[in-house]
């Protein structure tokens, strides 16, 4: 079946990977994009040039505006009326995923909504990365394939911690929640690289949404550098609070790996004046940038490396067109 890709949110440095692996795997994908129209209303509008009738289509899109998720919702919609055989929306960051489950009495679950709106417009299956609660994927009865950042950032934390001696680099969850996303990335380690790196755990609470009101670290971290580890980074509180938190508990350094790097609001400038080293993210999101950072904005903004999710969106695109296991694929380098 004749696959096409379509750009969604105008990722040309994301696509261009995704380009280059294509051509690297011998996969042949026609790479295009939608042509998207916004009206002075705010009314969004998605259409094709293309015909692809009876052909497999991918849509490229992190839909973290309500403007996005509504152009997106409009291309699956498009692609169904033009005949598509398969719609699969390629979406790195999974937005409203953090409203995985009701936190009021009488509250939405964000994440839910967000999967019935695009299966239910069209989509056949999913790619994704990284997802915030693994039970958003039983909010789909459509195939997910759910990618984690584990199989991104492995390298570089091998590539690290032989730098620094091995054992002398702990991995961290900054919360609970957090503490299996960071196991998985210990037996990754431990099964690839035959790298075992003990964990060590920080149990927060906030009394309000993006401010942490008081932090306690489990386990030993004098002397030791530090990876926290997460799937996502907002306004930077948490890891800026930790990063400060572990310093003054002995820690030499603080690295952060973060598979999806929002930095809204005071991010970069928290960045810049807490005592991390490094925050590392993947390209599931474009940084946003600006012509008048603050000192401390732009101090923030250089602390960031980007590793590219491209390899394991890649993967997931050969394991569909090719009709073979992805389990099998996530693990190769």
């Amino acid at each position: 079946m004749e696959s096409l890709l379509f750009d969604l949110d105008g990722r040309k440095d994301l696509v261009e990977k995704i380009k280059d692996r294509c051509f690297i795997s011998r996969l042949v994908i026609d790479i295009s994009n939608a042509n998207t129209q916004v009206f002075s209303d705010g009314e969004v509008c998605v259409n094709f040039d293309v015909s692809m009738r009876g052909k497999r289509v991918y849509l490229l899109s992190s839909p973290n505006t309500s403007d996005k998720i509504m152009q997106l919702n409009m291309a699956i919609d498009a692609c169904k009326r033009a005949a598509a055989k398969e719609i699969i929306p390629i979406i790195p960051y999974f937005p409203y995923a953090r409203q995985d489950k009701k936190d009021q009495a009488r509250g939405s679950i964000g994440a839910k909504v967000i999967a019935e709106m695009i299966e239910n417009r069209g989509a056949t299956s999913l790619i994704t990365l990284d997802l915030h609660a693994d039970q958003i994927q039983g909010f789909f009865n459509i195939p997910v394939l759910h990618m984690e950042g584990k199989y991104i950032f492995d390298e570089y934390i091998m590539n690290f911690s032989k730098d620094k001696k091995n054992n002398d680099v702990v991995l961290c969850a900054p919360d609970a929640g957090a503490a299996k996303r960071v196991k998985g990335f210990r037996d990754r380690l431990r099964d690839k690289y035959d790298l075992d790196l003990p964990i060590v755990m920080i149990d927060k609470t906030r009394k309000i949404a993006n401010e942490v009101d008081e932090m306690v670290v489990i386990g030993e971290v004098k002397d030791k550098h530090v990876i926290i580890i997460d799937d996502m980074c907002d306004t930077g509180g948490t890891l800026c609070k930790a990063s400060d938190e572990l310093i003054e508990l002995g820690a030499l350094s603080v690295e952060a790996i973060v598979t999806h790097g929002i930095f809204s609001g005071p991010a970069y400038e928290r960045f810049g004046s807490c005592k991390i080293n490094r925050v590392v993210c993947s390209d599931s999101l474009p940084l946003r940038k600006g012509n008048h950072f603050n000192d401390m904005d732009a101090i923030g903004y250089s602390k960031i490396d980007i590793i590219s999710a491209e390899r394991q969106i890649m993967n997931a695109i050969i394991a569909i067109n090719e009709n073979i296991s992805v389990e099998d694929l996530k693990k190769k380098r």
